[in-house]
Formats: C-alpha cells, structure tokens, sequence
C-alpha cells in the first residue's frame, strides 16, 4: 500500500488539536454575566425539582419578555408538607403572577405551567376535580383551589390568599379588598358544601362592617380570630 495512503488513514483517526484562542480572541456577550448571575440567583431561590426542566421555562419566559417561574424568595417547608411535597403559596404566588393576567386560562396552558415549576402532575389533578371545569377556567377560582390545598381550613386557605394577593410588605397586614375576599371565601365554602348560607352570609356581613372602617380592604386579623369552627 502507498505510504502516503497510510499517513491519510492515520490522520483520520487521530483526534483534533484543542484550538488555542488567546484572551483578545474570545469575546463574551456583554450581557452575558448579568443573565447567569440572575440565573443562578432564581434557582437558588425556586429551588426546582428538575432544574433542567426549570431552566428551559426560565430561558424561554425570559426570552418572551414573560413573568418568570422563579419564587420571591427561598421558602422553608410548611408544618404539613414533607420535602417536595408539591405546591408551596411561593410557587402558587409564581403561578398567580403567570396566568392572573390573562383573568381566563386554558387548561392546557394551566398544565404547562405547572409542569415548568415542576409540581406534581397528579397535585394538579386532584385540585381539578374540586369543580366541574370547562377547557378554560377562571384563574381566581384555580388561585381558590391551591389555597384550599395549602390549608388546613376555610379561614387558613383565606389566608394563604390574602398572603398571596396583598400589596403588603411581607409579614403586614395581608390586606386585599372586601371584593376579592368575598368572592373567594363564597367559592371556597360553596364547594365544601357545610356551611349553610346564612352562615356564609352572616360571616361576610362582619367582615364587610370591619373593611368598611379600613377603606374597604379585609385584613388577616379580621377573620384569623373567628372562635366558630364551621369556618
């Protein structure tokens, strides 16, 4: 055989070279180091399941100008919850700044985000079949029903929402309008079904004596203090 021929078939197995690049010769995006650094600081706050999964809704919400799936801050496990338990009121306050925009979601666009923060699928399932549901779905009812999985009770789920939903600094007030604690309360006892209407009614009657007095928005101490345990 032909030498030359040899020394060709050697190249061809032999492996490349690195290429050495001096310093001049790399340029890095600008903005580069910023994107990473507020990367790493979203993960280590959302602390997600499956930071790949995690990490390609993050580029891509990122990318759509769309609000991120990345928690406020990082959350310690609630008394009930084991670790990885599922939803957390950090991740359903991520979901609410998400999908309340829209005011209706589509199921399928519920299921995606979901999945993006890596929440249990069957979790999700579960909180579905609360209500008969069309393929779109009031996000405030959905918002509802995540409380309701958060709390213990009607007056812990409520507070979860007024937690979730205030424009308060964390650890204040949690105040939302008598409105929106109405709506949600009323929706919430609905679909436990045991609490007869006068019941409901008169609740919300003191309630809205209290916000009245306090521009119209309920705070947490107005109902946390409820001796009854229908609620």
């Amino acid at each position: 055989m032909d030498p030359m021929v040899l020394v060709t078939e050697f190249e061809k197995t032999m492996p490349l070279p690195e290429t050495m690049f001096c310093a001049e010769q790399i340029k890095i995006p600008p903005e580069l180091p910023d994107i990473l650094k507020q990367f790493t600081k979203a993960a280590i706050r959302t602390q997600p399941r499956d930071l790949l999964q995690w990490s390609a809704a993050y580029f891509t919400a990122l990318a759509k100008g769309e609000a991120l799936p990345v928690k406020e801050r990082v959350e310690m496990p609630l008394a009930k919850q084991k670790e990885d338990a599922g939803l957390t009121p950090g991740l359903l306050k991520v979901l609410h700044k998400q999908l309340s925009p829209k005011g209706m979601v589509s199921i399928e666009e519920l299921k995606e985000k979901w999945k993006n923060l890596c929440l249990p699928e069957e979790q999700l399932e579960a909180i579905l079949q609360l209500d008969i549901l069309d393929e779109e779905v009031e996000w405030m009812k959905i918002l509802a029903r995540g409380c309701s999985v958060l709390g213990e009770s009607l007056l812990s789920s409520m507070k979860h929402a007024c937690e979730i939903l205030t424009e308060d600094p964390e650890g204040g007030a949690a105040r939302i309008p008598f409105e929106t604690f109405s709506y949600l309360y009323s929706y919430l006892a609905s679909i436990d079904g045991e609490i007869p209407d006068e019941k409901i009614q008169e609740f919300l009657n003191g309630i809205k004596e209290q916000a009245d007095q306090q521009d119209g928005m309920v705070q947490l101490r107005n109902f946390l203090s409820q001796p009854s345990t229908l609620f």
